[in-house]
């Protein structure tokens, strides 16, 4: 009788254990997809899209935006980088280095944007972080991080004048790259060149390094230049991308062409068309001839050193033939070396009578640059960069159109003729 009972018993414990794990394995069957058309199982998947629709419901619908997109290279330094936000406003954006070294920034007034607030370096990596809220106060992340352009896949040009200054009618936009450029019409497309006067500006590329822009006739006087450079992400040959944007402005001041003849050794200052002043000079010699033509004032110093070995005029012993540690009021006319400067060294009787140098234009001066009474003094006072100075009579070739800012010496229709657009 016992043995029956405990035989009932395990029986009983043996059916409960079976109907658990059968349960177990329905439960299963449910989650994994199983026919619930049968078994009446569906409701696991209703609660799960509840559950989510649910969390869709809790979280924020401001959509932040970050450019450039992560894992970027070759960003730009300029524009790339930015931070928007819709249907929310932005919180909080921080910006760093891979260093952690912060990057400043402004947010807009109405709080849709954020923006670094200069140049970006090239090669680096930045990191961006940010937040944003939604009508109802539900908060959004966005992380992002890009490297910018490096050195060897950009390019940038160096200019002339500088902003803000004022110069003479003859002075080009000059423009050097420090990298070849091979697709020259993209490059000049991106540059462009105008007056205050409404004179045509046209380019003229020097090579693959160098372009300048001038109009027809000299500037007009007491007109503004303006040079927009818009080069950020254009290529300037195979994997090298610009990375300048920048306006400049300059003014063009009084209209001052000096006319050298080495014939009569005289110069004649003019402005407007009518002569300020004549002065004595001396040209080169007929061994060193002056070059002919009309040049640019590209710098002038106060004082500077003269040493012929720089320009190739060499003694026996390798030496300059000449080197003045203080030649006064000195004004470069060629890269190669011509100057329109002061002479304290020579006769006071060879200026208007003698042509003595090794190619510059001698003004009588006096030594340490501080004797207003001399003509070196007064023309370096009265000339700014930029002014023009035409060469006469002195039996040399006419200076070459790239040896300075000196383009003025090529006719208009070769001018235009080197433009590549």
């Amino acid at each position: 009788m016992e043995k029956r009972v405990i035989a009932n018993s395990k029986r009983r414990k043996g059916l409960r254990a079976a109907s658990v794990l059968l349960g177990g394995v329905l439960v299963l069957s449910a989650c994994s997809g199983g026919d619930d058309s049968a078994s009446g199982s569906g409701s696991g998947d209703s609660s799960q899209a509840k559950a989510d629709e649910a969390a869709a419901q809790k979280a924020s619908v401001a959509d932040i935006k970050i450019t450039p997109a992560d894992g970027s290279d070759n960003a730009s330094i300029n524009n790339s980088a930015a931070v928007t936000v819709s249907k929310g406003t932005l919180t909080a954006v921080t910006m760093t280095t891979s260093d952690g070294t912060a990057v400043k920034g402004e947010l807009s007034a109405d709080k849709l944007s954020w923006k670094p607030s200069d140049q970006l370096e090239r090669s680096t990596t930045y990191k961006v972080a940010a937040e944003a809220t939604d009508s109802e106060g539900r908060v959004a992340h966005e992380n992002a991080s890009f490297t910018t352009v490096s050195p060897a896949n950009s390019f940038i040009g160096n200019f002339t004048p500088d902003s803000g200054s004022t110069v003479g009618v003859g002075m080009p936009v000059s423009i050097n790259f420090n990298k070849a450029i091979t697709n020259k019409a993209a490059v000049q497309k991106g540059i462009t060149v105008t007056s205050s006067s409404g004179q045509e500006v046209v380019g003229h590329w020097f090579g693959a390094n160098r372009i300048d822009f001038r109009p027809e006739q000299y500037w007009t006087e007491n007109s503004t230049v303006t040079l927009k450079l818009a080069l950020d992400g254009v290529e300037g040959a195979p994997g090298v991308v610009g990375v300048q944007q920048k306006t400049v402005t300059f003014k063009i001041g009084r209209n001052q062409v000096s006319y050298v003849d080495a014939k009569t050794k005289q110069m004649k200052v003019t402005q407007d068309g009518k002569t300020i002043r004549t002065i004595p000079i001396s040209a080169g010699s007929p061994d060193n001839k002056t070059y002919e033509g009309t040049m640019v004032m590209s710098e002038k110093f106060k004082e500077t050193r003269m040493n012929g070995a720089t320009v190739g005029f060499t003694d026996s012993d390798g030496k300059g033939e000449y080197d003045i540690k203080d030649v006064p009021h000195a004004i470069r006319l060629t890269n190669s070396g011509t100057f329109i400067h002061g002479n304290y060294w020579g006769a006071k009787s060879i200026f208007g009578n003698t042509n003595t140098s090794h190619g510059c234009v001698g003004l009588s001066d006096t030594k340490g640059a501080n004797d207003t009474g001399t003509a070196g003094y007064w023309f370096y006072t009265n000339s700014i960069v930029g002014d023009v100075v035409v060469v006469q009579n002195t039996g040399d070739k006419t200076v070459a159109p790239d040896n300075g800012l000196n383009g003025w010496n090529m006719n208009w229709a070769d001018w235009k003729a080197g433009s590549a657009v």
